[in-house]
């Protein structure tokens, strides 16, 4: 199976701008489009819808929404407008959504809140009118969507880096989604992870694609390049370093990191991540410097890598390097 590539896309820019990255990104062979669903920015479902109007291959989806902000027969609304305005490319990104305490949203039973946000999303696209009560979730017998969908059945993403996440993707996803990791050691651990999953639902494991994504900045000028990198790795750090089991920081590290980037002081807290750090959490540098990153994930077994913002020190010149300069040279 040939290995995909993909582009993240921030949901911070002005109507326009998503379909012509869009158009660039297909012209140029990249195989998905994804736009983050961050506490504050803009809803996935425009820059999403804006992109398949722009496009005719490229699969598109959030990754990812989170079932505690929308209901799930909105999330069905929403998966069914962009597959029937993609003509059949969307899929789902679901996943328990992170700094929802800043809008007063507590996440209780996570695990179950996903997996029957799921089970109530695609009874609702099959047409299933038989109801569902779960833990969380309930639809009424006969409860059904009064118009018509593209498909069934879109594919399902999980995002998750923990066990259990990982072995709820292994039972029900076609793909989970490690974020903000370009650490090609965590592959053969999500494999393990999703294992267990898989064999509780009779599925062999490499059923389901294990997708990393982490930010991205390209340039010729590859210094310049990792100095942003660095800057913009040092504003999730405190999040994802204590979920990568494979990685050992500098004591104290995290702590002076996070401090500096509560005071403001990004630009310091990025001077204080060292380069075998930043490497397995960004892809960063030349175009050789990252295509020999994703070519490391793409060795490990991963079904797809995605580049995600900001690509470039601007927008445009990123996604055009990583599309004339970094995918000639990845074997996949």
């Amino acid at each position: 199976m040939t290995v995909e590539i993909g582009l993240g896309l921030q949901s911070d820019k002005p109507a326009g701008a998503y379909a012509r990255l869009a158009r660039a990104a297909e012209s140029h062979g990249f195989d998905v489009l994804t736009v983050f669903g961050d506490l504050m920015y803009q809803p996935p479902i425009f820059p999403l819808l804006e992109m398949a109007q722009a496009t005719s291959r490229v699969r598109l989806g959030p990754a990812c929404l989170n079932p505690y902000s929308l209901a799930p027969y909105e999330i069905a609304g929403q998966l069914a407008a962009l597959d029937l305005a993609s003509a059949g490319r969307a899929y789902l990104g679901l996943a328990r959504g992170t700094w929802l305490g800043a809008v007063g949203l507590p996440q209780p039973k996570p695990l179950a809140t996903i997996e029957e946000a799921a089970a109530v999303v695609y009874r609702l696209l099959r047409g299933d009118r038989d109801g569902y009560q779960g833990q969380v979730f309930t639809l009424a017998p006969e409860t059904a969507l009064r118009y018509a969908v593209q498909r069934p059945d879109p594919p399902l993403l999980i995002g998750a880096w923990g066990p259990k996440g990982a072995a709820l993707a292994g039972r029900i996803a076609d793909e989970i989604k490690v974020g903000g990791s370009a650490n090609p050691d965590m592959v053969p651990v999500v494999r393990d992870r999703l294992r267990v999953g898989a064999r509780a639902a009779g599925r062999d494991v490499d059923e389901v694609g294990i997708v990393l994504g982490a930010v991205t900045v390209v340039d010729t000028d590859g210094e310049a390049a990792r100095a942003k990198a660095r800057t913009e790795v040092a504003m999730y750090l405190a999040v994802v370093a204590d979920l990568d089991p494979t990685v050992t920081l500098p004591n104290g590290l995290v702590a002076r990191v996070g401090e500096l980037v509560d005071a403001g002081e990004h630009d310091a807290a990025g001077r204080l991540i060292p380069d075998e750090v930043l490497d397995r959490f960004a892809f960063s540098g030349t175009p050789e410097q990252v295509a020999a990153q994703a070519q490391q994930l793409i060795d490990a077994g991963v079904r797809r890598v995605e580049f995600g913002t900001p690509h470039g020190l601007t927008d445009d010149r990123g996604v055009d390097l990583l599309g004339t300069a970094v995918l000639p040279l990845l074997r996949r």
